[in-house]
């Protein structure tokens, strides 16, 4: 199959204009663009259909391994903390300890820590009641609430796993996953500092009155005490970050590598943090287990779809021998973390989802990871990384999150473009200088 650079380029943009066009404009779910970008890509540079459909299937089934479990199980976590109350008690802790006169402040680290295991729509929605609560209570501008809580939010969903994009790439372009969760909290809280910085700066400039709808949620008999609620999210990090710190000494490290190399799986570790996550209810039913477990598994399914698909389109790519393409034809060698970085802001900003974008980036860059100088261990996580920064520029009518922000917070358009997409673009600028003084000391 030989192919030119030309003819492997315009197919490449096919592909990522159907996805774009797809998603974006017809609404059309991110599995079928995908897939039908499979076979734009595959028929365009003069795939035989069987290869692409071999392809495609070899490239969803190898995903699938790496990475099914860990987003049902990641999921589940979610859905148990939101069921049980405890984000709302771990949100009431940070309040207590930081002041309600800092209130947006706690707002933006809960939702840093709340949105550790859970999806960042979710968690907004799980915690607005809250949010307009205190809104009214402190007199705090409810822009500037609900800014904080929404950026704090987006930070750990762009970087960390379990979060589905940041975790289907570092599968995808090779990282460690408890790597990837340390170094990514490190290169998230600026992120979410400067989220709080600027709505705070410019939220407080704008007054509008506080929503009083109120969010119908399921009664908590007994709500869960701070450890309880806190512990299903703080000990699986723990044990997977363990097991990658062990790691880097094995001949020292002896059983304990053995022990935490098997807690530290992130399937197990995730496991653990389910089981932490049920102990912090004690009214649970058959009825009420089953329906939790059925929500998460439902969930995960559409998102384990578009994982799959996005797995599809980078095998696709990597038959096309798109690397050897670029690295002959481009110098990419001097572009390195900015390469990523801009493909999948561009991808984002057309297109809406941060995951979707940052999936199909990572499909991209795997086959020019050596001709970006990014084939090593270091490279490879900052890859990620930078792909993260640029998956959360720029947030706008066309992300899905956008609207539940404004829904749940009674924000106007004009107000979420000035203050939520500016504050997107600052997080993202911000991770990448991040990602590039990480890489002088990393």
């Amino acid at each position: 199959m030989a192919t030119s650079f030309v003819q492997v380029i315009v197919c490449l943009l096919g592909g990522i204009a159907i996805i774009v066009i797809l998603t974006a404009r017809y609404r059309v779910h991110a599995f079928f663009a995908l897939l039908i970008a499979c076979f734009v890509v595959g028929i365009g540079v003069q795939m035989p259909v069987a290869g692409i459909i071999d392809s495609v299937k070899e490239g969803f089934g190898s995903i699938m391994k790496s990475l099914g479990l860990i987003i049902v199980l990641g999921t589940t976590l979610g859905v148990i903390l939101e069921h049980t109350g405890s984000t709302k008690v771990m949100a009431a802790f940070i309040l207590k300890k930081v002041g309600e006169k800092h209130a947006a402040l706690a707002m933006s680290i809960t939702g840093f820590i709340v949105g550790l295991p859970i999806f960042c729509d979710s968690g907004y929605i799980v915690l607005s009641g809250l949010n307009r609560s205190m809104a009214k209570r402190t007199g705090i501008s409810i822009v500037v609430m609900s800014i904080s809580l929404a950026t704090g939010l987006l930070a750990v969903h762009c970087l960390i796993p379990p979060h589905p994009g940041a975790a289907a790439a570092a599968i995808t372009i090779g990282v460690d996953l408890g790597r990837l969760i340390l170094i990514g909290i490190v290169a998230a809280i600026p992120a979410m500092i400067v989220g709080y910085l600027w709505a705070n700066y410019a939220g407080k400039k704008m007054t509008l009155p506080v929503v009083e709808e109120e969010i119908i949620v399921e009664a908590i008999a007994r709500p869960p005490s701070v450890i309880e609620a806190f512990l299903p999210v703080v000990i699986p990090i723990i044990l997977i970050a363990l097991k990658s710190f062990l790691a880097i000494g094995k001949s020292a490290a002896g059983v304990w590598l053995n022990i935490f190399s098997s807690l530290g799986d992130p399937v197990i570790a995730l496991s653990i943090g389910v089981l932490l996550a049920f102990n912090c209810s004690r009214s649970w039913t058959k009825n009420s287990i089953s329906k939790q477990l059925q929500e998460a598994v439902e969930k995960a399914g559409g998102i384990l779809v578009i994982i799959g698909a996005g797995g599809a389109f980078g095998a696709v790519l990597a038959a096309t021998k798109i690397g050897e393409h670029f690295s002959e034809v481009l110098p990419l060698s001097s572009l390195g973390i900015l390469f990523p970085f801009l493909l999948t802001f561009i991808l984002k900003t057309a297109q809406g989802s941060s995951t979707v974008a940052i999936i199909t980036a990572a499909s991209i860059i795997q086959p020019l990871l050596p001709a970006l100088g990014l084939n090593t261990e270091t490279g490879k996580l900052l890859c990620v990384l930078s792909m993260g920064a640029g998956s959360m520029i720029i947030s706008h009518a066309n992300d899905a999150y956008f609207w539940v922000i404004a829904k749940f917070s009674g924000l106007d358009m004009k107000t979420m473009l000035k203050v939520y997409s500016v504050a997107t673009l600052l997080m993202g600028l911000t991770t990448l200088m991040m990602v590039y003084l990480l890489s002088l000391i990393v």
